[in-house]
């Protein structure tokens, strides 16, 4: 009876063994690429240039093989990442929230600007010649107007002006225009450049980075709008990427172009992106850009004159509730 017990136990252990062998092996196979995806504010070869060496320098930090995920909009790098084409990217606040709540994604850095600060704006431009002189004016003229508005799952681009700009002001941008279409920060700065629209909505950082490349573009510019402070842009992983490769990620980004022997070189390619580098940071950080889209909804939902008043009520009260959640959380 022991004799045969010593056996099943061995066997037993062996087989464990075996399972946590293949288990290692299987996560092993699982991280010997990985892909970073990043999203479509200026063409792919603007953004490939500036990436590929800060990529480059991680796949020999991680020995990993990493490569560098396009999509032409924002939503190809969140279904990306929800069928795990992609494992970790650089996406703005709005694209955030989609990968948190559809892509089992977490915010784990942000990106911290050359001179230190932890943010940026949305704008709207006219070209400089244009009579239109405030956003007022804009949004007065609109029915004669070819506007240029950002990505829907951009925060800057989509979000923040369609609270502050058209909320607020109890303006569709839908119907406002003469006609509106969407498109990257950068492709909206060369359309207002180049007189193809009267006015479009871009990022500030985007601007910089043009201004830097191609200032006789940025020149054409005036600004009539410019909102309030967005928190910068926040690196996100899939919640499944195994812990050591959390680790040595978080600790590349967060150290990049500031300690070792390697730190002047890798400052230079910070500000090719406009970055001064990355730190630490969660979820937390989407908290205002949540409350930003409950209250534009909310103000929709204030303006419907056709809607029943007892649906009204139980669709605001149910936005209430959940800004109340996410002013305790």
């Amino acid at each position: 009876m022991f004799r045969q017990f010593m056996r099943s136990f061995t066997l037993g252990l062996a087989m464990a063994a075996s399972a946590t062998f293949a288990a290692s092996a299987s996560a092993e196979d699982a991280v010997k690429t990985l892909n970073f995806g990043i999203i479509s504010t200026e063409s792919s070869q603007n953004l490939k240039q500036d990436w590929q060496p800060i990529l480059e320098d991680l796949s020999k930090k991680l020995g990993i093989k990493v490569t560098a995920f396009f999509a032409p909009d924002y939503a190809g790098v969140i279904e990306g990442m929800r069928f795990n084409k992609v494992q970790f990217a650089w996406v703005g606040n709005k694209s955030a929230i989609e990968a948190v709540d559809r892509a089992s994604a977490e915010v784990f850095a942000q990106t911290v600007n050359a001179d230190g600060t932890l943010g940026y704006y949305s704008m709207i431009s006219v070209h400089k010649d244009s009579p239109y002189q405030t956003v007022d004016d804009v949004l007065k003229n609109a029915k004669n107007l070819n506007f240029g508005i950002g990505d829907p799952n951009s925060t800057s681009g989509f979000l923040v002006p369609s609270y502050y700009v058209f909320a607020q002001n109890n303006v569709n941008s839908k119907t406002a225009f003469k006609t509106i279409r969407g498109a990257n920060h950068e492709t909206n700065i060369l359309a207002v450049a180049n007189k193809q629209v009267d006015a479009a909505v871009h990022s500030s950082d985007t601007l910089d980075r043009i201004k830097a490349r191609q200032p006789e573009i940025a020149s054409q510019l005036r600004q009539v709008w410019k909102s309030p402070l967005i928190a910068s842009d926040p690196l996100v992983w899939r919640k499944d990427l195994p812990a050591d490769v959390k680790n040595k990620i978080k600790d590349f980004f967060v150290n990049y172009g500031k300690t070792g022997p390697d730190a002047a070189r890798e400052k230079a390619q910070l500000n090719k992106l406009t970055l001064g580098g990355f730190q630490d940071s969660t979820n937390a950080q989407l908290k205002p850009i949540r409350q930003l889209e409950l209250y534009k909804e909310k103000i929709k939902l204030e303006a419907d004159v056709a809607m029943n008043a007892d649906e009204k009520k139980v669709k605001l009260d149910d936005i209430n509730r959940k800004l109340n959640d996410i002013s305790k959380s």
